[in-house]
């Protein structure tokens, strides 16, 4: 009923005889930072020509809005456009149409703007990442899938969805493909993703915010490590290809309020921070960084037998620089903002949209919240002791992790807790984890023994993860109503996420304090 509906008013807004008589958006439509009055869409046209934009509501015959753009070339022939004064908790539709004849031939998506802050709504959305849409070079076929994360993700109908970081990979893990370093060979990556059917039918369907995470410079990125000329490369491409808000003072970072219940809080995490504990080589152990600096002895003699390097103590330095408080993941100004504005806010759950994961696992803590520990404990001290109802959603590990952000969960006196969650899914189509453990250990099975072994163990073993299910395409629905929030990891086929021993992961439902 929904699509008919759609169809019929998409109709209202074309002059009589409108017919498709091609494509000339063959990637597809998007809207994205949805407010309770404005949204950003966005399309990429096939030409330099003038493209008409109509807006309007699902109970109005004629558009809020239409205007003319014009894509240009140093844009990719990407246009986007921000519209204004729109009304609260409102379905839109949009239209951008060229001229054919008499008629004209259109690409069309719609999206529904947010309640007011006062609006006592029951919101539902998805997240996942962690998409690489390269062409295996010896079968010229996907490497991995045809993205069915995402089209199971707009299948759920929800009131947006969030693609989560790696939205790209600049560097495919797939063997013989040159890195994408230049502004050019990002742009030929988005196109590449936007050519699956089911990425463009989940930037159609619904509002879709989009964040990047490392691979949409190259795997692991800091500014210090890398460089400006690859950082900028990235903004661009990124910025040319997802509809987004971004400054050079405040990055990525954003925030929306989605109701009385819900506010939404986007951290950057690769624009500000410092370079890793591992830069200068202070963390090699036999030739590559160690693999579990912060694990305490027993832990890491424990799995010497399947990581041989374990044996060997920590490099001197590695540890120092890890808990150095003048490294930082956000940078002072995102930290102040960011800590006063979750602080203020009045909404019953606080989401922070988090690139990389704060909890505490051990192995190869470089990239993660782990690896910038003295940040790590500031930011989860301050969250204890001023905000209630927070959690974390995250994607980076191409595996289903679900745990509390504990202040310490192996070291000396046990574990110590927060009260905060954080849920880990993914990945939409790259190597799980089990895959990459497996790889990088040199033996099958590798991953799947950590996880049982490790990853599900109690404390003093491990850190006995709620859920733990490194070997699956994933993504994680959300509910939030005014007393609780229920996260629901799910496969790409829509049924709900397994850890290998058959046990479900979820649904997990949090109670508000």
């Amino acid at each position: 009923m929904r699509s008919i509906l759609a169809a019929g008013a998409i109709a209202l807004l074309l002059p009589a005889g409108a017919a498709a008589k091609g494509n000339p958006f063959p990637l597809g439509v998007a809207a994205g930072e949805i407010t309770s009055s404005s949204a950003v869409v966005w399309t990429r046209a096939a030409s330099t020509g003038p493209v008409r934009l109509d807006v309007r509501s699902a109970t109005t015959a004629m558009p809020v809005v239409r205007i003319t753009l014009r894509p240009t070339a140093a844009r990719n022939l990407t246009i986007q456009r921000r519209v204004f004064g729109l009304r609260a908790a409102t379905r839109y539709f949009y239209v951008f149409s060229v001229p054919s004849g008499k008629s004209r031939i259109v690409s069309a998506g719609e999206f529904r703007t947010a309640p007011t802050p006062t609006a006592s709504a029951t919101i539902r959305f998805a997240f996942s990442g962690d998409a690489d849409g390269a062409l295996d070079p010896k079968t010229g076929k996907p490497a991995y899938n045809l993205f069915g994360v995402y089209g199971r993700m707009a299948a759920e109908r929800n009131d947006f969805n969030i693609n989560l970081g790696d939205t790209i990979y600049s560097d495919s893990e797939i063997s013989g493909l040159p890195p994408a370093l230049t502004v050019p060979a990002k742009w030929a990556k988005y196109r590449q993703n936007l050519g699956y059917g089911h990425l463009r039918n989940l930037r159609r369907a619904a509002g879709l915010y989009t964040h990047w995470d490392d691979h949409e410079f190259i795997n692991d990125f800091t500014l210090a490590e890398h460089g400006q000329a690859i950082y900028a490369a990235g903004v661009q491409a990124f910025r040319d290809y997802s509809p987004v808000s971004y400054s050079p003072a405040n990055g990525l970072y954003r925030s929306f309020r989605w109701g009385k219940h819900l506010e939404l809080f986007f951290l950057d995490e690769r624009s500000f921070r410092s370079a890793k504990a591992s830069a200068g080589g202070v963390c090699l152990n036999a030739g590559a960084n160690d693999l579990a600096p912060t694990a305490p002895a027993p832990v890491r003699g424990a799995f010497a037998a399947l990581a041989p390097t374990l044996a060997n103590p920590v490099p001197a330095g590695c540890l120092g620089a890890i808990e150095n408080g003048s490294r930082t993941m956000l940078g002072a100004r995102q930290y102040a903002r960011f800590t006063a504005a979750i602080a203020a806010s009045k909404a019953t759950w606080k989401v922070v949209v988090n690139e990389v994961p704060i909890q505490q696992f051990y192995a190869l803590p470089y990239d993660r919240w782990e690896g910038y520990a003295a940040e790590r404990e500031r930011l989860l001290r301050f969250l204890q002791a001023n905000v209630r109802n927070v959690v974390f959603l995250t994607t980076d590990t191409h595996a289903n992790f679900v745990n509390e952000v504990r202040l310490k969960t192996l070291e000396p006196g046990g574990p110590v807790g927060t009260g905060i969650f954080e849920f880990v899914t993914g990945p939409v189509a790259t190597k799980t984890q089990n895959v990459e453990v497996d790889e990088t250990l040199g033996r099958a099975g590798f991953g799947s023994a950590i996880v049982n072994l490790f990853y599900k163990s109690p404390p003093p073993r491990g850190p006995g993860m709620i859920c733990a299910a490194a070997d699956v395409y994933s993504y994680a629905q959300v509910r939030v109503t005014g007393s609780t929030l229920t996260v629901t990891p799910k496969d790409s086929a829509g049924k709900l996420v397994r850890e290998e021993t058959g046990l479900p992961c979820g649904p997990l439902v949090l109670k508000a304090r």
